[in-house]
């Protein structure tokens, strides 16, 4: 029954959306019908020339901006309407040709990199049961084990200290400090997001790292755990911007509410606005999760750039290679299959995003089917 509920829902969305674009057809002038429709197919089809790469794409884009010029002028609101819709379809397709594109450039190295497992041969499983990655002398081994590790390391020891620092830097900004505190202190913490990311891994390369090598009695420089403590101060920001912007948006009527009946404001922080806020304020940690993730030249100048894993593997004294930091680092002199690898990576990171993403849409959908929300 469930599945048949879900399945009328979405023909009913379905239907609706038919019948708007029926409406629009029936409301819209003849005149302003035919710049819609010349616009969107002269779009189109400068689209599917810039995909082929011919020299005539400049024709259908040219004719593209004289009817947009020509419908803002005469007909704009169905000017507007086009536009906005053609802009939105055109980042779905630009998505989905990269995410094609990240695949299929894929495709050799896992073939490369078969197994047999009992008889049967698994494209790609040996990068994940190897820790091997030698371009150069046989056997040829791209194993992203090594980096997986790494990006693992960093990824948690940075969501250690941007989450709970993020989220309480939040919850004072938002519920505790005053508004004259609050308007000098977030435009500061903004700003600190706009730094760039080299900045970062240069002040970690020239103080943390030489400090770290003496202190711990490392050989060398570069460590998983100042590069995870300079990517998760990175990442503050955007938790604390996106966070507070969460924890801000609950009703003043919730916490008064809870006051009223004698509760603390620790209590009404705990019990009310943080779960109120919640989805916001995970939303905030997983992107900070995902700067974690994607970080490139913080830890491409901070790591060694050895592709091996660290003895024992819980040995955050070491750094060696991520996911980002090799393709940063070779893609310049990478070549055939060690260049197919670099995009292997590239989806090994696309997919870690996108199940994060999927997990944050699942907390959501629970957090509001707790507090009673529509499921």
């Amino acid at each position: 029954m469930p599945s048949v509920t879900r399945t009328e829902r979405l023909n009913a969305a379905a239907g609706r959306q038919l019948q708007r674009v029926r409406d629009f057809v029936d409301d819209t002038e003849p005149a302003a019908l035919v710049v819609v429709g010349i616009i969107a197919l002269s779009l189109l089809t400068a689209f599917v020339g810039f995909l082929a790469v011919s020299n005539l794409t400049v024709l259908p884009f040219l004719v593209f901006v004289a009817a947009t010029g020509y419908g803002w002028v005469r007909h704009q609101e169905e000017t507007a309407l086009i536009l906005t819709l053609t802009m939105t379809v055109s980042t779905l397709l630009i998505l989905g040709l990269i995410i094609v594109f990240i695949f299929r450039e894929s495709v050799p190295v896992i073939q490369y990199e078969t197994a047999t497992v009992y008889g049967v041969e698994v494209p790609g499983l040996r990068m994940f049961i190897e820790t091997r990655w030698d371009a150069v002398a046989d056997p040829v081994r791209y194993s992203m084990a090594p980096m997986i590790h790494g990006t693992l390391l960093v990824t948690v020891i940075a969501t250690a200290v941007a989450g709970p620092l993020g989220v309480a830097a939040a919850l004072f900004l938002s519920e505790i400090a005053p508004a004259v505190v609050r308007e000098l202190v977030k435009p500061g913490v903004e700003i600190l997001a706009g730094i760039p990311s080299i900045v970062y891994g240069f002040i970690g390369f020239t103080i943390l790292s030489p400090w770290a090598s003496d202190q711990f009695q490392t050989t060398g420089q570069g460590s998983y755990l100042f590069v995870g403590i300079v990517v998760g101060l990175m990442a503050l920001p955007t938790v604390v911007s996106v966070a507070e912007d969460a924890l801000s948006s609950v009703p003043e009527s919730m916490k008064s509410g809870s006051l009223a009946v004698g509760t603390t404001d620790w209590q009404t922080m705990t019990s009310i606005t943080l779960p109120a806020a919640f989805s916001g304020v995970s939303a905030a940690v997983l992107l900070g999760v995902g700067r974690a993730i994607g970080e490139t030249m913080a830890a491409t100048v901070m790591l060694r750039g050895v592709p091996r894993l660290t003895e024992p593997l819980v040995n955050v004294f070491y750094g060696q290679e991520t996911l980002t930091s090799l393709i940063a680092r070779n893609y310049g002199e990478a070549d055939g299959l060690q260049m197919d690898a670099l995009f292997v990576a590239g989806v090994i990171l696309f997919i870690s995003v996108l199940v994060i993403s999927i997990g944050a849409q699942y907390i959501e959908w629970r957090m509001r089917s707790k507090l009673g929300g529509e499921a």
